[in-house]
Formats: C-alpha cells, structure tokens, sequence
C-alpha cells in the first residue's frame, strides 16, 4: 500500500531471520529456476508488513530478488466504498470472502509462469486503487502478506502471527489507517474470528513473545 507506516524493529528483524533459514533450507529442496511463495498472515496491527519487508530485506542480501504482495489491496470494494458497503450489508459479510481472490490467484500464477502482472495497489491518502505494473520474470520469491493470505492456494510456506487485534492497539493508533471508532472496532472483532480461522494452515507460527515456531510441536526454528 502506499502511504503505508511501517515500525520495523528488531522483533521483527529477528523472526525474519529465523524464517529465512527455513526459507534456504526449503530451497536447499528445490530446483535453481523453483518459483517459491511465502505467505504471511495476521490481524491488524500484528507486524504483517513489518515482518515480509524484513524477510524480503535479508533474502536480497543472499542476491535473491523478492517481490513483496500485500493482499490488503486485493478487495472486492474499494476503499471509499467499503464502510458504506459494511453498513449495508451486515458485519456477517465481514472476512475471508471480501478478497478478490480470482486476482490473487492470477498474481500468483503470473509469478508462476514469469509473466508480466497487473497488480493493484491502494494508495492511502486519497483512498483510491491504483495499478501497478511488474515483471514477474525477473523476480525470483514472492511474499504474500495480509489478513488472509495463508488462505491462497499454491504457497509453500505459510506464517501465521498469533497477536490478536486487542493486543496490538498501540501499533493501530501509530500507524493511524483508520479511525479507531466503535464501528472499526466492530470490524476489528469480525476480522478477529476470520484470521483465527487460518490459524491451522499455517507451517509456523510467530508466537505472542514475536518467536518462531513450528505449527507442529510449537518448538523453536532456531534451535
């Protein structure tokens, strides 16, 4: 999204780190030319951003060229439109349906097939959605960040943050997004239920302390 604050710390940074050695030892697995996707998911204020922009930052060290997607940019209403829709059509349509996930999958296809890809990008200030124009063809990862990302099809690793919104509210009233009304919070709690759902997708998890873990036996990946 541009216009986007990120707070990026060494919480963040460190859990990075520990994601991208699972990220080389998978590829260890992989042909040179394998096309792979790490998905990020959590709720508002969990560091979602933060974390896939520290990851892509430590894989570009390694000379791998990552492309950073942000699904937030993804929804069927945009964002002028969206409360009103809310309104309208009830906090029960609030979820993993409001992505558009026909454009998700076509992103991640074309990053599949080294295509060159339209891809919508919400520009905060003025609340529009603009297009933004890539070549997948000289991108070698892609990390797909947002509420619901882990829910895509086709994505190798899937990183689930487990902070809820509740615990998170300072991060919210930094970045300032949107207006921490009783309506938002109202979304919030409805977006809350969604993300948990995704929880038993995920490879890893980023626990309450910002530590990685496994899914499986929640232990340490830097142990």
């Amino acid at each position: 999204m541009l216009g986007d604050i990120l707070l990026i710390n060494d919480m963040h940074k460190n859990a990075a780190e520990d994601i991208f050695k699972v990220v080389m030892k998978n590829l260890e697995k992989k042909n040179n030319r394998y096309r792979y996707i790490v998905g990020i998911s959590g709720e508002s204020g969990s560091g979602k951003s933060e974390l896939a922009h520290s990851l892509g930052k430590r894989l570009k060290e390694e000379n791998i060229r990552v492309k950073v997607i942000h699904t937030d940019n993804y929804y069927k209403i945009q964002p002028l439109l969206r409360e009103e829709w809310r309104r309208n059509k009830g906090f029960d349509r609030i979820g993993i349906d409001e992505y558009d996930w026909v454009k998700i999958r076509k992103t991640i296809r074309d990053f599949r097939e080294e295509q060159e890809c339209v891809i919508p990008c919400i520009d905060l200030i003025p609340e529009q959605v603009d297009k933004l124009i890539t070549d997948f063809g000289k991108i070698d990862l892609l990390v797909i960040d947002g509420l619901y990302a882990i829910d895509a099809t086709d994505i190798d690793l899937r990183v689930f943050i487990d902070l809820t919104y509740q615990e998170t509210k300072i991060n919210q009233i930094i970045r300032l997004k949107e207006e921490l009304s009783t309506f938002r919070l109202k979304i919030l709690d409805r977006e809350h239920q969604a993300v948990a759902s995704l929880k038993p997708k995920a490879d890893l998890i980023v626990n309450k302390a910002y530590q990685v873990v496994t899914a499986e036996g929640q232990k340490r990946v830097d142990n």
